[in-house]
């Protein structure tokens, strides 16, 4: 199966020659033509050899391509090709194996989104590609969401604020305070942790970029200042000292060492903390581990979800924060 660098281009080249009954195309002009079709395309001289045309037209024939019906007419010594059927074109085809399985693909990840108030372009993306790929209705992957959250309307506002670079005035209500306060906001990116949205962006009151959770968003409305540009972050790699969203620009990434015992170990091991976690030690009780992150809200949130199964070790300052926050727990319960 051809599936190397311009394939599609080259199939489209040798179709228009196979469909093309005012002119003979020999082996020598479906070379032509598809190194032609390429330049036109990338400008570049791709240099299609003899063997890949004969691969191509392999692909094209099988059931995994269109399953084209070739005749190979003989002049001379020479053999030209073109369709059997006058009228037979790859584009009045219907789509091959491959195509579907793609549209399939597609239609997976686009299903994430469906039946979403923000998303109702992407239903009608979606109902017309399975229309095409008659897809099996039933459900072989399913991704977690919450269509009930708040603030998801929000979305597409935003992603095109961050698009087109325009600044936003938010009203923003925020869990600790009942008061609507006013942010003008540079909008940088959009992030989701824990099925929670978050927009990161320049304030300009503060002069730092915050993080708005979109649930707590009242209101956005878009406002003529000038766009404050993002030169600071990479939002590709921002986040790989943390779990989750809040960073906080006066704290520096410490060594967590937990030990975890035995009967939770080959879960965290599959399923690492963080993606710095590493192996240190081991006991009778259990696995030293290490974590070289900045602590936050989320680092406390995950670890106390694994219960009586992990200990703190160090830092001193961590482990105390961390106990603080059990015997909090304890005392509501008396």
């Amino acid at each position: 199966m051809a599936t190397n660098k311009h394939a599609q281009i080259r199939y489209i080249a040798l179709d228009k020659c196979f469909s093309n009954f005012g002119r003979k195309c020999y082996i020598e002009d479906l070379i032509i033509a598809c190194n032609e079709a390429i330049y036109d395309f990338t400008g570049k001289h791709e240099g299609v050899k003899k063997r890949q045309i004969y691969e191509d037209i392999k692909y094209m024939e099988s059931a995994q391509g269109w399953h084209i019906e070739l005749e190979r007419l003989k002049e001379g010594r020479k053999t030209y090709h073109r369709y059997a059927d006058k009228s037979y074109s790859i584009n009045k085809s219907p789509l091959s194996t491959i195509e579907v399985n793609q549209i399939n693909e597609v239609l997976l990840t686009l299903s994430r989104f469906k039946g979403m108030p923000q998303f109702e372009w992407i239903d009608d993306i979606a109902s017309r590609l399975e229309s095409i790929s008659k897809i099996d209705e039933n459900k072989i992957i399913d991704f977690e969401q919450n269509q009930f959250l708040k603030g998801l309307e929000f979305i597409t506002p935003l992603f095109n604020a961050i698009y087109y670079k325009r600044v936003l005035r938010v009203q923003y209500q925020s869990f600790k305070d009942e008061k609507i306060v006013s942010h003008i906001i540079h909008p940088y990116y959009l992030k989701q942790y824990n099925l929670r949205w978050f927009l990161f962006g320049f304030n300009s009151e503060s002069k730092y970029v915050n993080n708005l959770a979109l649930d707590r968003i009242v209101s956005l409305t878009e406002i003529p200042e000038i766009y404050e540009q993002n030169k600071t972050i990479d939002f590709n790699e921002y986040f790989d000292d943390v779990i989750g969203v809040t960073i906080s620009n006066d704290k520096t990434i410490e060594t967590i060492q937990i030990l975890v015992l035995h009967n939770l170990w080959p879960y965290i091991k599959t399923k690492p903390i963080h993606g710095s976690q590493k192996k240190v030690g081991e006991n009778d009780q259990g696995v030293y581990i290490e974590l070289q992150v900045i602590p936050n809200y989320e680092l406390i949130a995950s670890l106390l979800a694994y219960g009586e199964n992990i200990i703190i070790v160090s830092p001193e300052s961590f482990r105390l924060n961390f106990l603080r926050k059990i015997r909090a727990m304890e005392k509501n319960y008396g």
